[in-house]
């Protein structure tokens, strides 16, 4: 990426947990010049003021939208707060950098949209693995169609911590998955199954596991398993199609992705199984993949498009697309694992609602929106 003629004026709201990362990477980030941080917390501030020399705190997200010079707002602060945040940053002409989810409910992730769309403002979400360089190089793969039809992928995303008291597992770790599932699949599910389980914090209902299947339209399917209640640390992904496979470890320190040039091919008119169907196995390739952070090309990616007014990789109709997952997943996991049809940029999505037909859906679609317990915020 060449680098900008003209720095963008960045602030970024909520300077705690990921809020770190985030002051480091647009304070590292090319074409930026991080002016402001904004947090609750006078220790985090008093931190930013001795880390990144000449970048400015407040309590006040007044002192933000009152700062000519500050083009573009990241914010990074507890869910629940993304779409009041976002909406007045919008309100007062500044493009929008907002961590994952976008909103809490598919009507608040549209209102985003809408009103960026009539500013003609950048808003982007922070999908984080669509800018992982692994994540690039499948989907380059399954866009060349290396791997032949993609059949179906699973995702696991577990580990012991760090255990969450303002939303649940499915809301703090299914979004990446989500998110790239509908990047590689290019589209959204039109429904999801979903189950779910609270053994810590039941008088919270937050549920500490969830296993998930989304179903797209083609017959494809995305299975997600979610936890920070397991005793292993996995990041992975593996994609299954009629040619090749492929699977992605972001645990490993090198070689995180890796090509099967593996498939079982149907031999249709043979009675056994040995017959029916040949199995073949032949290389594992692992290509190689640029040492890059995966946070700071997100960074970079936003200040680029706001420069140049280009659309986001993640922009936020895909952000409001992975919220219309989220929303069907934790309305399915209420409704007892009960298939729950994705709606598509607000209206009925025609085919979710036949497959929904008959499943007991009905019931359960109208209870929208992601629940988290209220809880006081710290921006």
């Amino acid at each position: 990426m060449p680098r900008l003629m003209t720095a963008i004026g960045m602030a970024v709201v909520g300077a705690s947990g990921w809020g770190q990362n985030v002051v480091r990477a647009f304070y590292l980030a090319r074409g930026s010049a991080l002016r402001w941080v904004c947090d609750l917390n006078p220790l985090l501030l008093t931190g930013i003021e001795q880390r990144f020399s000449g970048v400015r705190t407040t309590p006040a997200f007044d002192r933000l939208l009152g700062d000519p010079e500050v083009r573009a707002i990241a914010i990074a602060v507890d869910a629940p707060n993304h779409h009041a945040l976002a909406k007045r940053a919008l309100e007062a002409g500044r493009h929008v950098f907002v961590e994952k989810p976008l909103a809490l409910t598919a009507t608040d992730a549209d209102e985003l949209c809408a009103l960026a769309d009539r500013r003609g403002l950048t808003l982007m979400v922070g999908h984080l693995l669509l800018y992982h360089p692994a994540v690039e190089r499948a989907k380059a793969l399954l866009d060349a169609g290396d791997l032949g039809d993609v059949l179906y992928l699973y995702a696991q995303r577990v580990n012991l911590g760090i255990v969450r008291q303002s939303e649940n597992a499915w809301l703090s770790l299914a979004p990446h998955d989500v998110a790239v599932a509908i990047h590689l699949f290019g589209e959204c599910p039109i429904s999801v199954s979903a189950t779910g389980a609270t053994y810590l914090q039941r008088d919270r209902e937050i549920q500490d596991v969830a296993f998930a299947t989304l179903r797209f339209a083609d017959g494809r399917l995305a299975h997600l398993h979610v936890s920070w209640l397991d005793p292993h640390k996995r990041r992975s992904l593996t994609v299954v199609g009629t040619r090749k496979m492929l699977t992605f470890d972001d645990t490993l320190p090198d070689e995180k992705l890796k090509i099967h040039d593996r498939a079982a091919v149907p031999r249709p008119g043979h009675t056994t199984y040995a017959e029916g169907v040949v199995v073949r196995v032949g290389d594992v390739l692992s290509p190689f993949l640029p040492g890059v952070e995966p946070l700071l090309v997100e960074c970079e990616h936003f200040v680029a498009c706001v420069a140049s007014g280009s659309r986001p990789r993640s922009d936020g109709r895909q952000g409001a697309a992975v919220v219309r997952v989220l929303e069907a997943g934790a309305r399915s996991m209420r409704a007892g694992g009960t298939p729950v049809q994705v709606a598509s940029d607000g209206s009925m999505n025609v085919a979710a609602a036949r497959l929904a037909e008959g499943s007991g859906a009905g019931d359960a679609k109208q209870d929208g929106g992601l629940r988290v317990p209220a809880t006081p915020t710290s921006t």
